[in-house]
């Protein structure tokens, strides 16, 4: 009787098993210093300045996180936020997804290469564009508001926005498209009745990956603003001289709307980049 050779099915096993521990390893790497500042922006001012620190939550207290929504200009910067990262999700989007339609559906001298001068805009430092855009703000009037931070995060999220919606549009059958302009569609109404609806998701999950980066942008907002600073911008130029405390509150103010849309748009995220791999 022929031994069977076994080798193969554990190397496949102990495969497995590293990728599970590399797996448990990242999540970990991630997710303890989201607990760490929970946790800090949870406690009384006693338990931070208790020695050694209790990773349990003994002293529960809404104290700091309140002060901290309390300060001076916490709320105004949050609506500014709100105002610009809107702001630019529309913008990127009514830009956007056109050109990422016509990138998708029509092939044009020069394409690969626009598609790598895209790129250019995200390898560039964002101080290389916030100095000259202060200037220009500076001459035409809009600098120090909500305008110009929506134009230079909209500017930012242009190529995720271009490119990732373009690859939404590839894995959309041009047959459909086709069948609905022999029933009597126009180009903009196929594209709108058919296209876009079943594009929706990827449209959906880029549209809210530029809200999140608009959100989490600090330096360009630091530069081209001073009254009407985003919330990171705020807690960047408030909480250097703030206690401890305070600036764990900040740090967790931040990471909300981040962990809202890995948990809100995890699915939708999945199947586009699972589409766009094919």
């Amino acid at each position: 009787m022929t031994d069977i050779d076994r080798t193969p099915l554990r190397r496949h096993r102990r495969n497995r098993v590293l990728i599970q521990v590399a797996c448990v390893a990242v999540t970990a790497f991630v997710a303890v210093p989201l607990y760490l500042v929970a946790l800090a922006a949870f406690s009384t001012r006693a338990a931070l300045d208790r020695f050694p620190l209790s990773l349990l939550p003994t002293d529960v207290s809404t104290e700091t996180i309140g002060r901290f929504l309390a300060s001076t200009g916490i709320v105004a910067s949050l609506g500014n936020s709100l105002i610009v990262g809107f702001g630019a999700l529309v913008l990127s989007t009514a830009v956007g997804v056109p050109a990422a339609y016509a990138l998708a559906r029509y092939a044009f001298r020069g394409k690969d290469s626009y598609q790598l001068f895209l790129l250019f805009t995200r390898a560039l430092p964002i101080v290389v564009l916030s100095v000259p855009l202060a200037q220009l703000f500076l001459v035409s009037g809009i600098y120090d508001t909500t305008y110009a931070v929506i134009l230079l995060h909209a500017a930012l999220a242009l190529p995720t926005t271009i490119l990732i919606t373009a690859s939404v549009f590839v894995s959309v059958p041009v047959d459909v498209e086709e069948a609905a302009r022999v029933f009597g569609c126009t180009p903009a109404q196929a594209f709108r009745q058919v296209v876009a609806p079943m594009a929706l998701p990827g449209i959906a999950a880029a549209s809210i990956f530029t809200f999140v980066l608009s959100w989490n942008e600090v330096l360009g907002a630091s530069i081209l603003t001073l009254n009407r600073r985003t919330l990171p911008a705020q807690v960047l130029t408030s909480l250097g001289e703030s206690p401890l405390a305070y600036r764990f509150a900040g740090g967790f103010a931040l990471v909300v709307p981040a962990l809202l849309f890995i948990a809100v748009m995890r699915r939708w995220l999945t199947n586009m980049w699972g589409t766009t791999i094919r």
